[in-house]
């Protein structure tokens, strides 16, 4: 699994210099990394306050997450909607849902948060538009796909932000099939006159887009 690409020194600079998140965030890391298999799949605290910012200057009201994991992600962005915002977040994964569960229980934004247990590209069809906001942290494969699901449902001006779209380097010399779907997934978004689109060095990488 993708590790940061930032020098630990210079991510712990980072960390100081940026928000703290409220403590349940801190304990959720915790039990992610004492009880998951593989707890590096959660986002840090670096890129999460990041999405949450991105909410919030963006002004979304509906959030679209491709992959929940043990909930941080989809948390720090609830906490960026205001009151009467929705985040719908879908994963596969019985044993991190009940854990994001429970912490979106003890938080005053959980509230704002669906959980989707299904594959992602069947829950997607039963979505209708439009979404401020989509990000996709999920299986590597299917990230073409999740981005063609998804365009139709994101209004114009909104936001679509894709995780490890640097895949600890490998980008650069694909090997395994993650690799190369990752390596076409960046390609594609870059080729895409549909929207405008960076791609950012924060920790394993992320690609922004907006849809024009």
């Amino acid at each position: 699994m993708p590790l940061t690409l930032v020098p630990e020194p210079i991510e712990e600079y980072a960390a100081i210099h940026t928000e703290p998140p409220p403590p349940i965030f801190e304990k959720l890391r915790e039990e992610t990394y004492a009880k998951m298999s593989l707890p590096q799949m959660q986002v840090g605290r670096i890129e999460g306050t990041f999405l949450k910012l991105l909410v919030r200057i963006s002004r979304a009201k509906r959030v679209l997450e491709i992959g929940t994991f043990t909930g941080y992600s989809g948390l720090m962005m609830a906490e960026g909607l205001p009151d009467d915002g929705e985040l719908i977040t879908c994963d596969v994964d019985p044993k991190a849902e009940a854990m994001a569960k429970r912490y979106f229980a003890q938080s005053p934004h959980g509230k704002k948060i669906q959980v989707r247990i299904a594959p992602a590209l069947e829950t997607i069809k039963t979505l209708k538009g439009p979404f401020d906001m989509v990000f996709i942290d999920a299986d590597k494969e299917n990230y073409s796909n999740y981005y063609d699901a998804v365009l139709p449902l994101l209004r114009q001006g909104g936001l679509l932000v894709a995780d490890n779209v640097l895949w600890s380097g490998k980008v650069l010399d694909p090997k395994e099939p993650s690799d190369h779907a990752i390596v076409a997934f960046n390609d594609k978004v870059a080729r895409d006159t549909r929207v405008e689109k960076v791609l950012l060095t924060v920790r394993d990488g992320m690609m922004l887009a907006v849809k024009k």
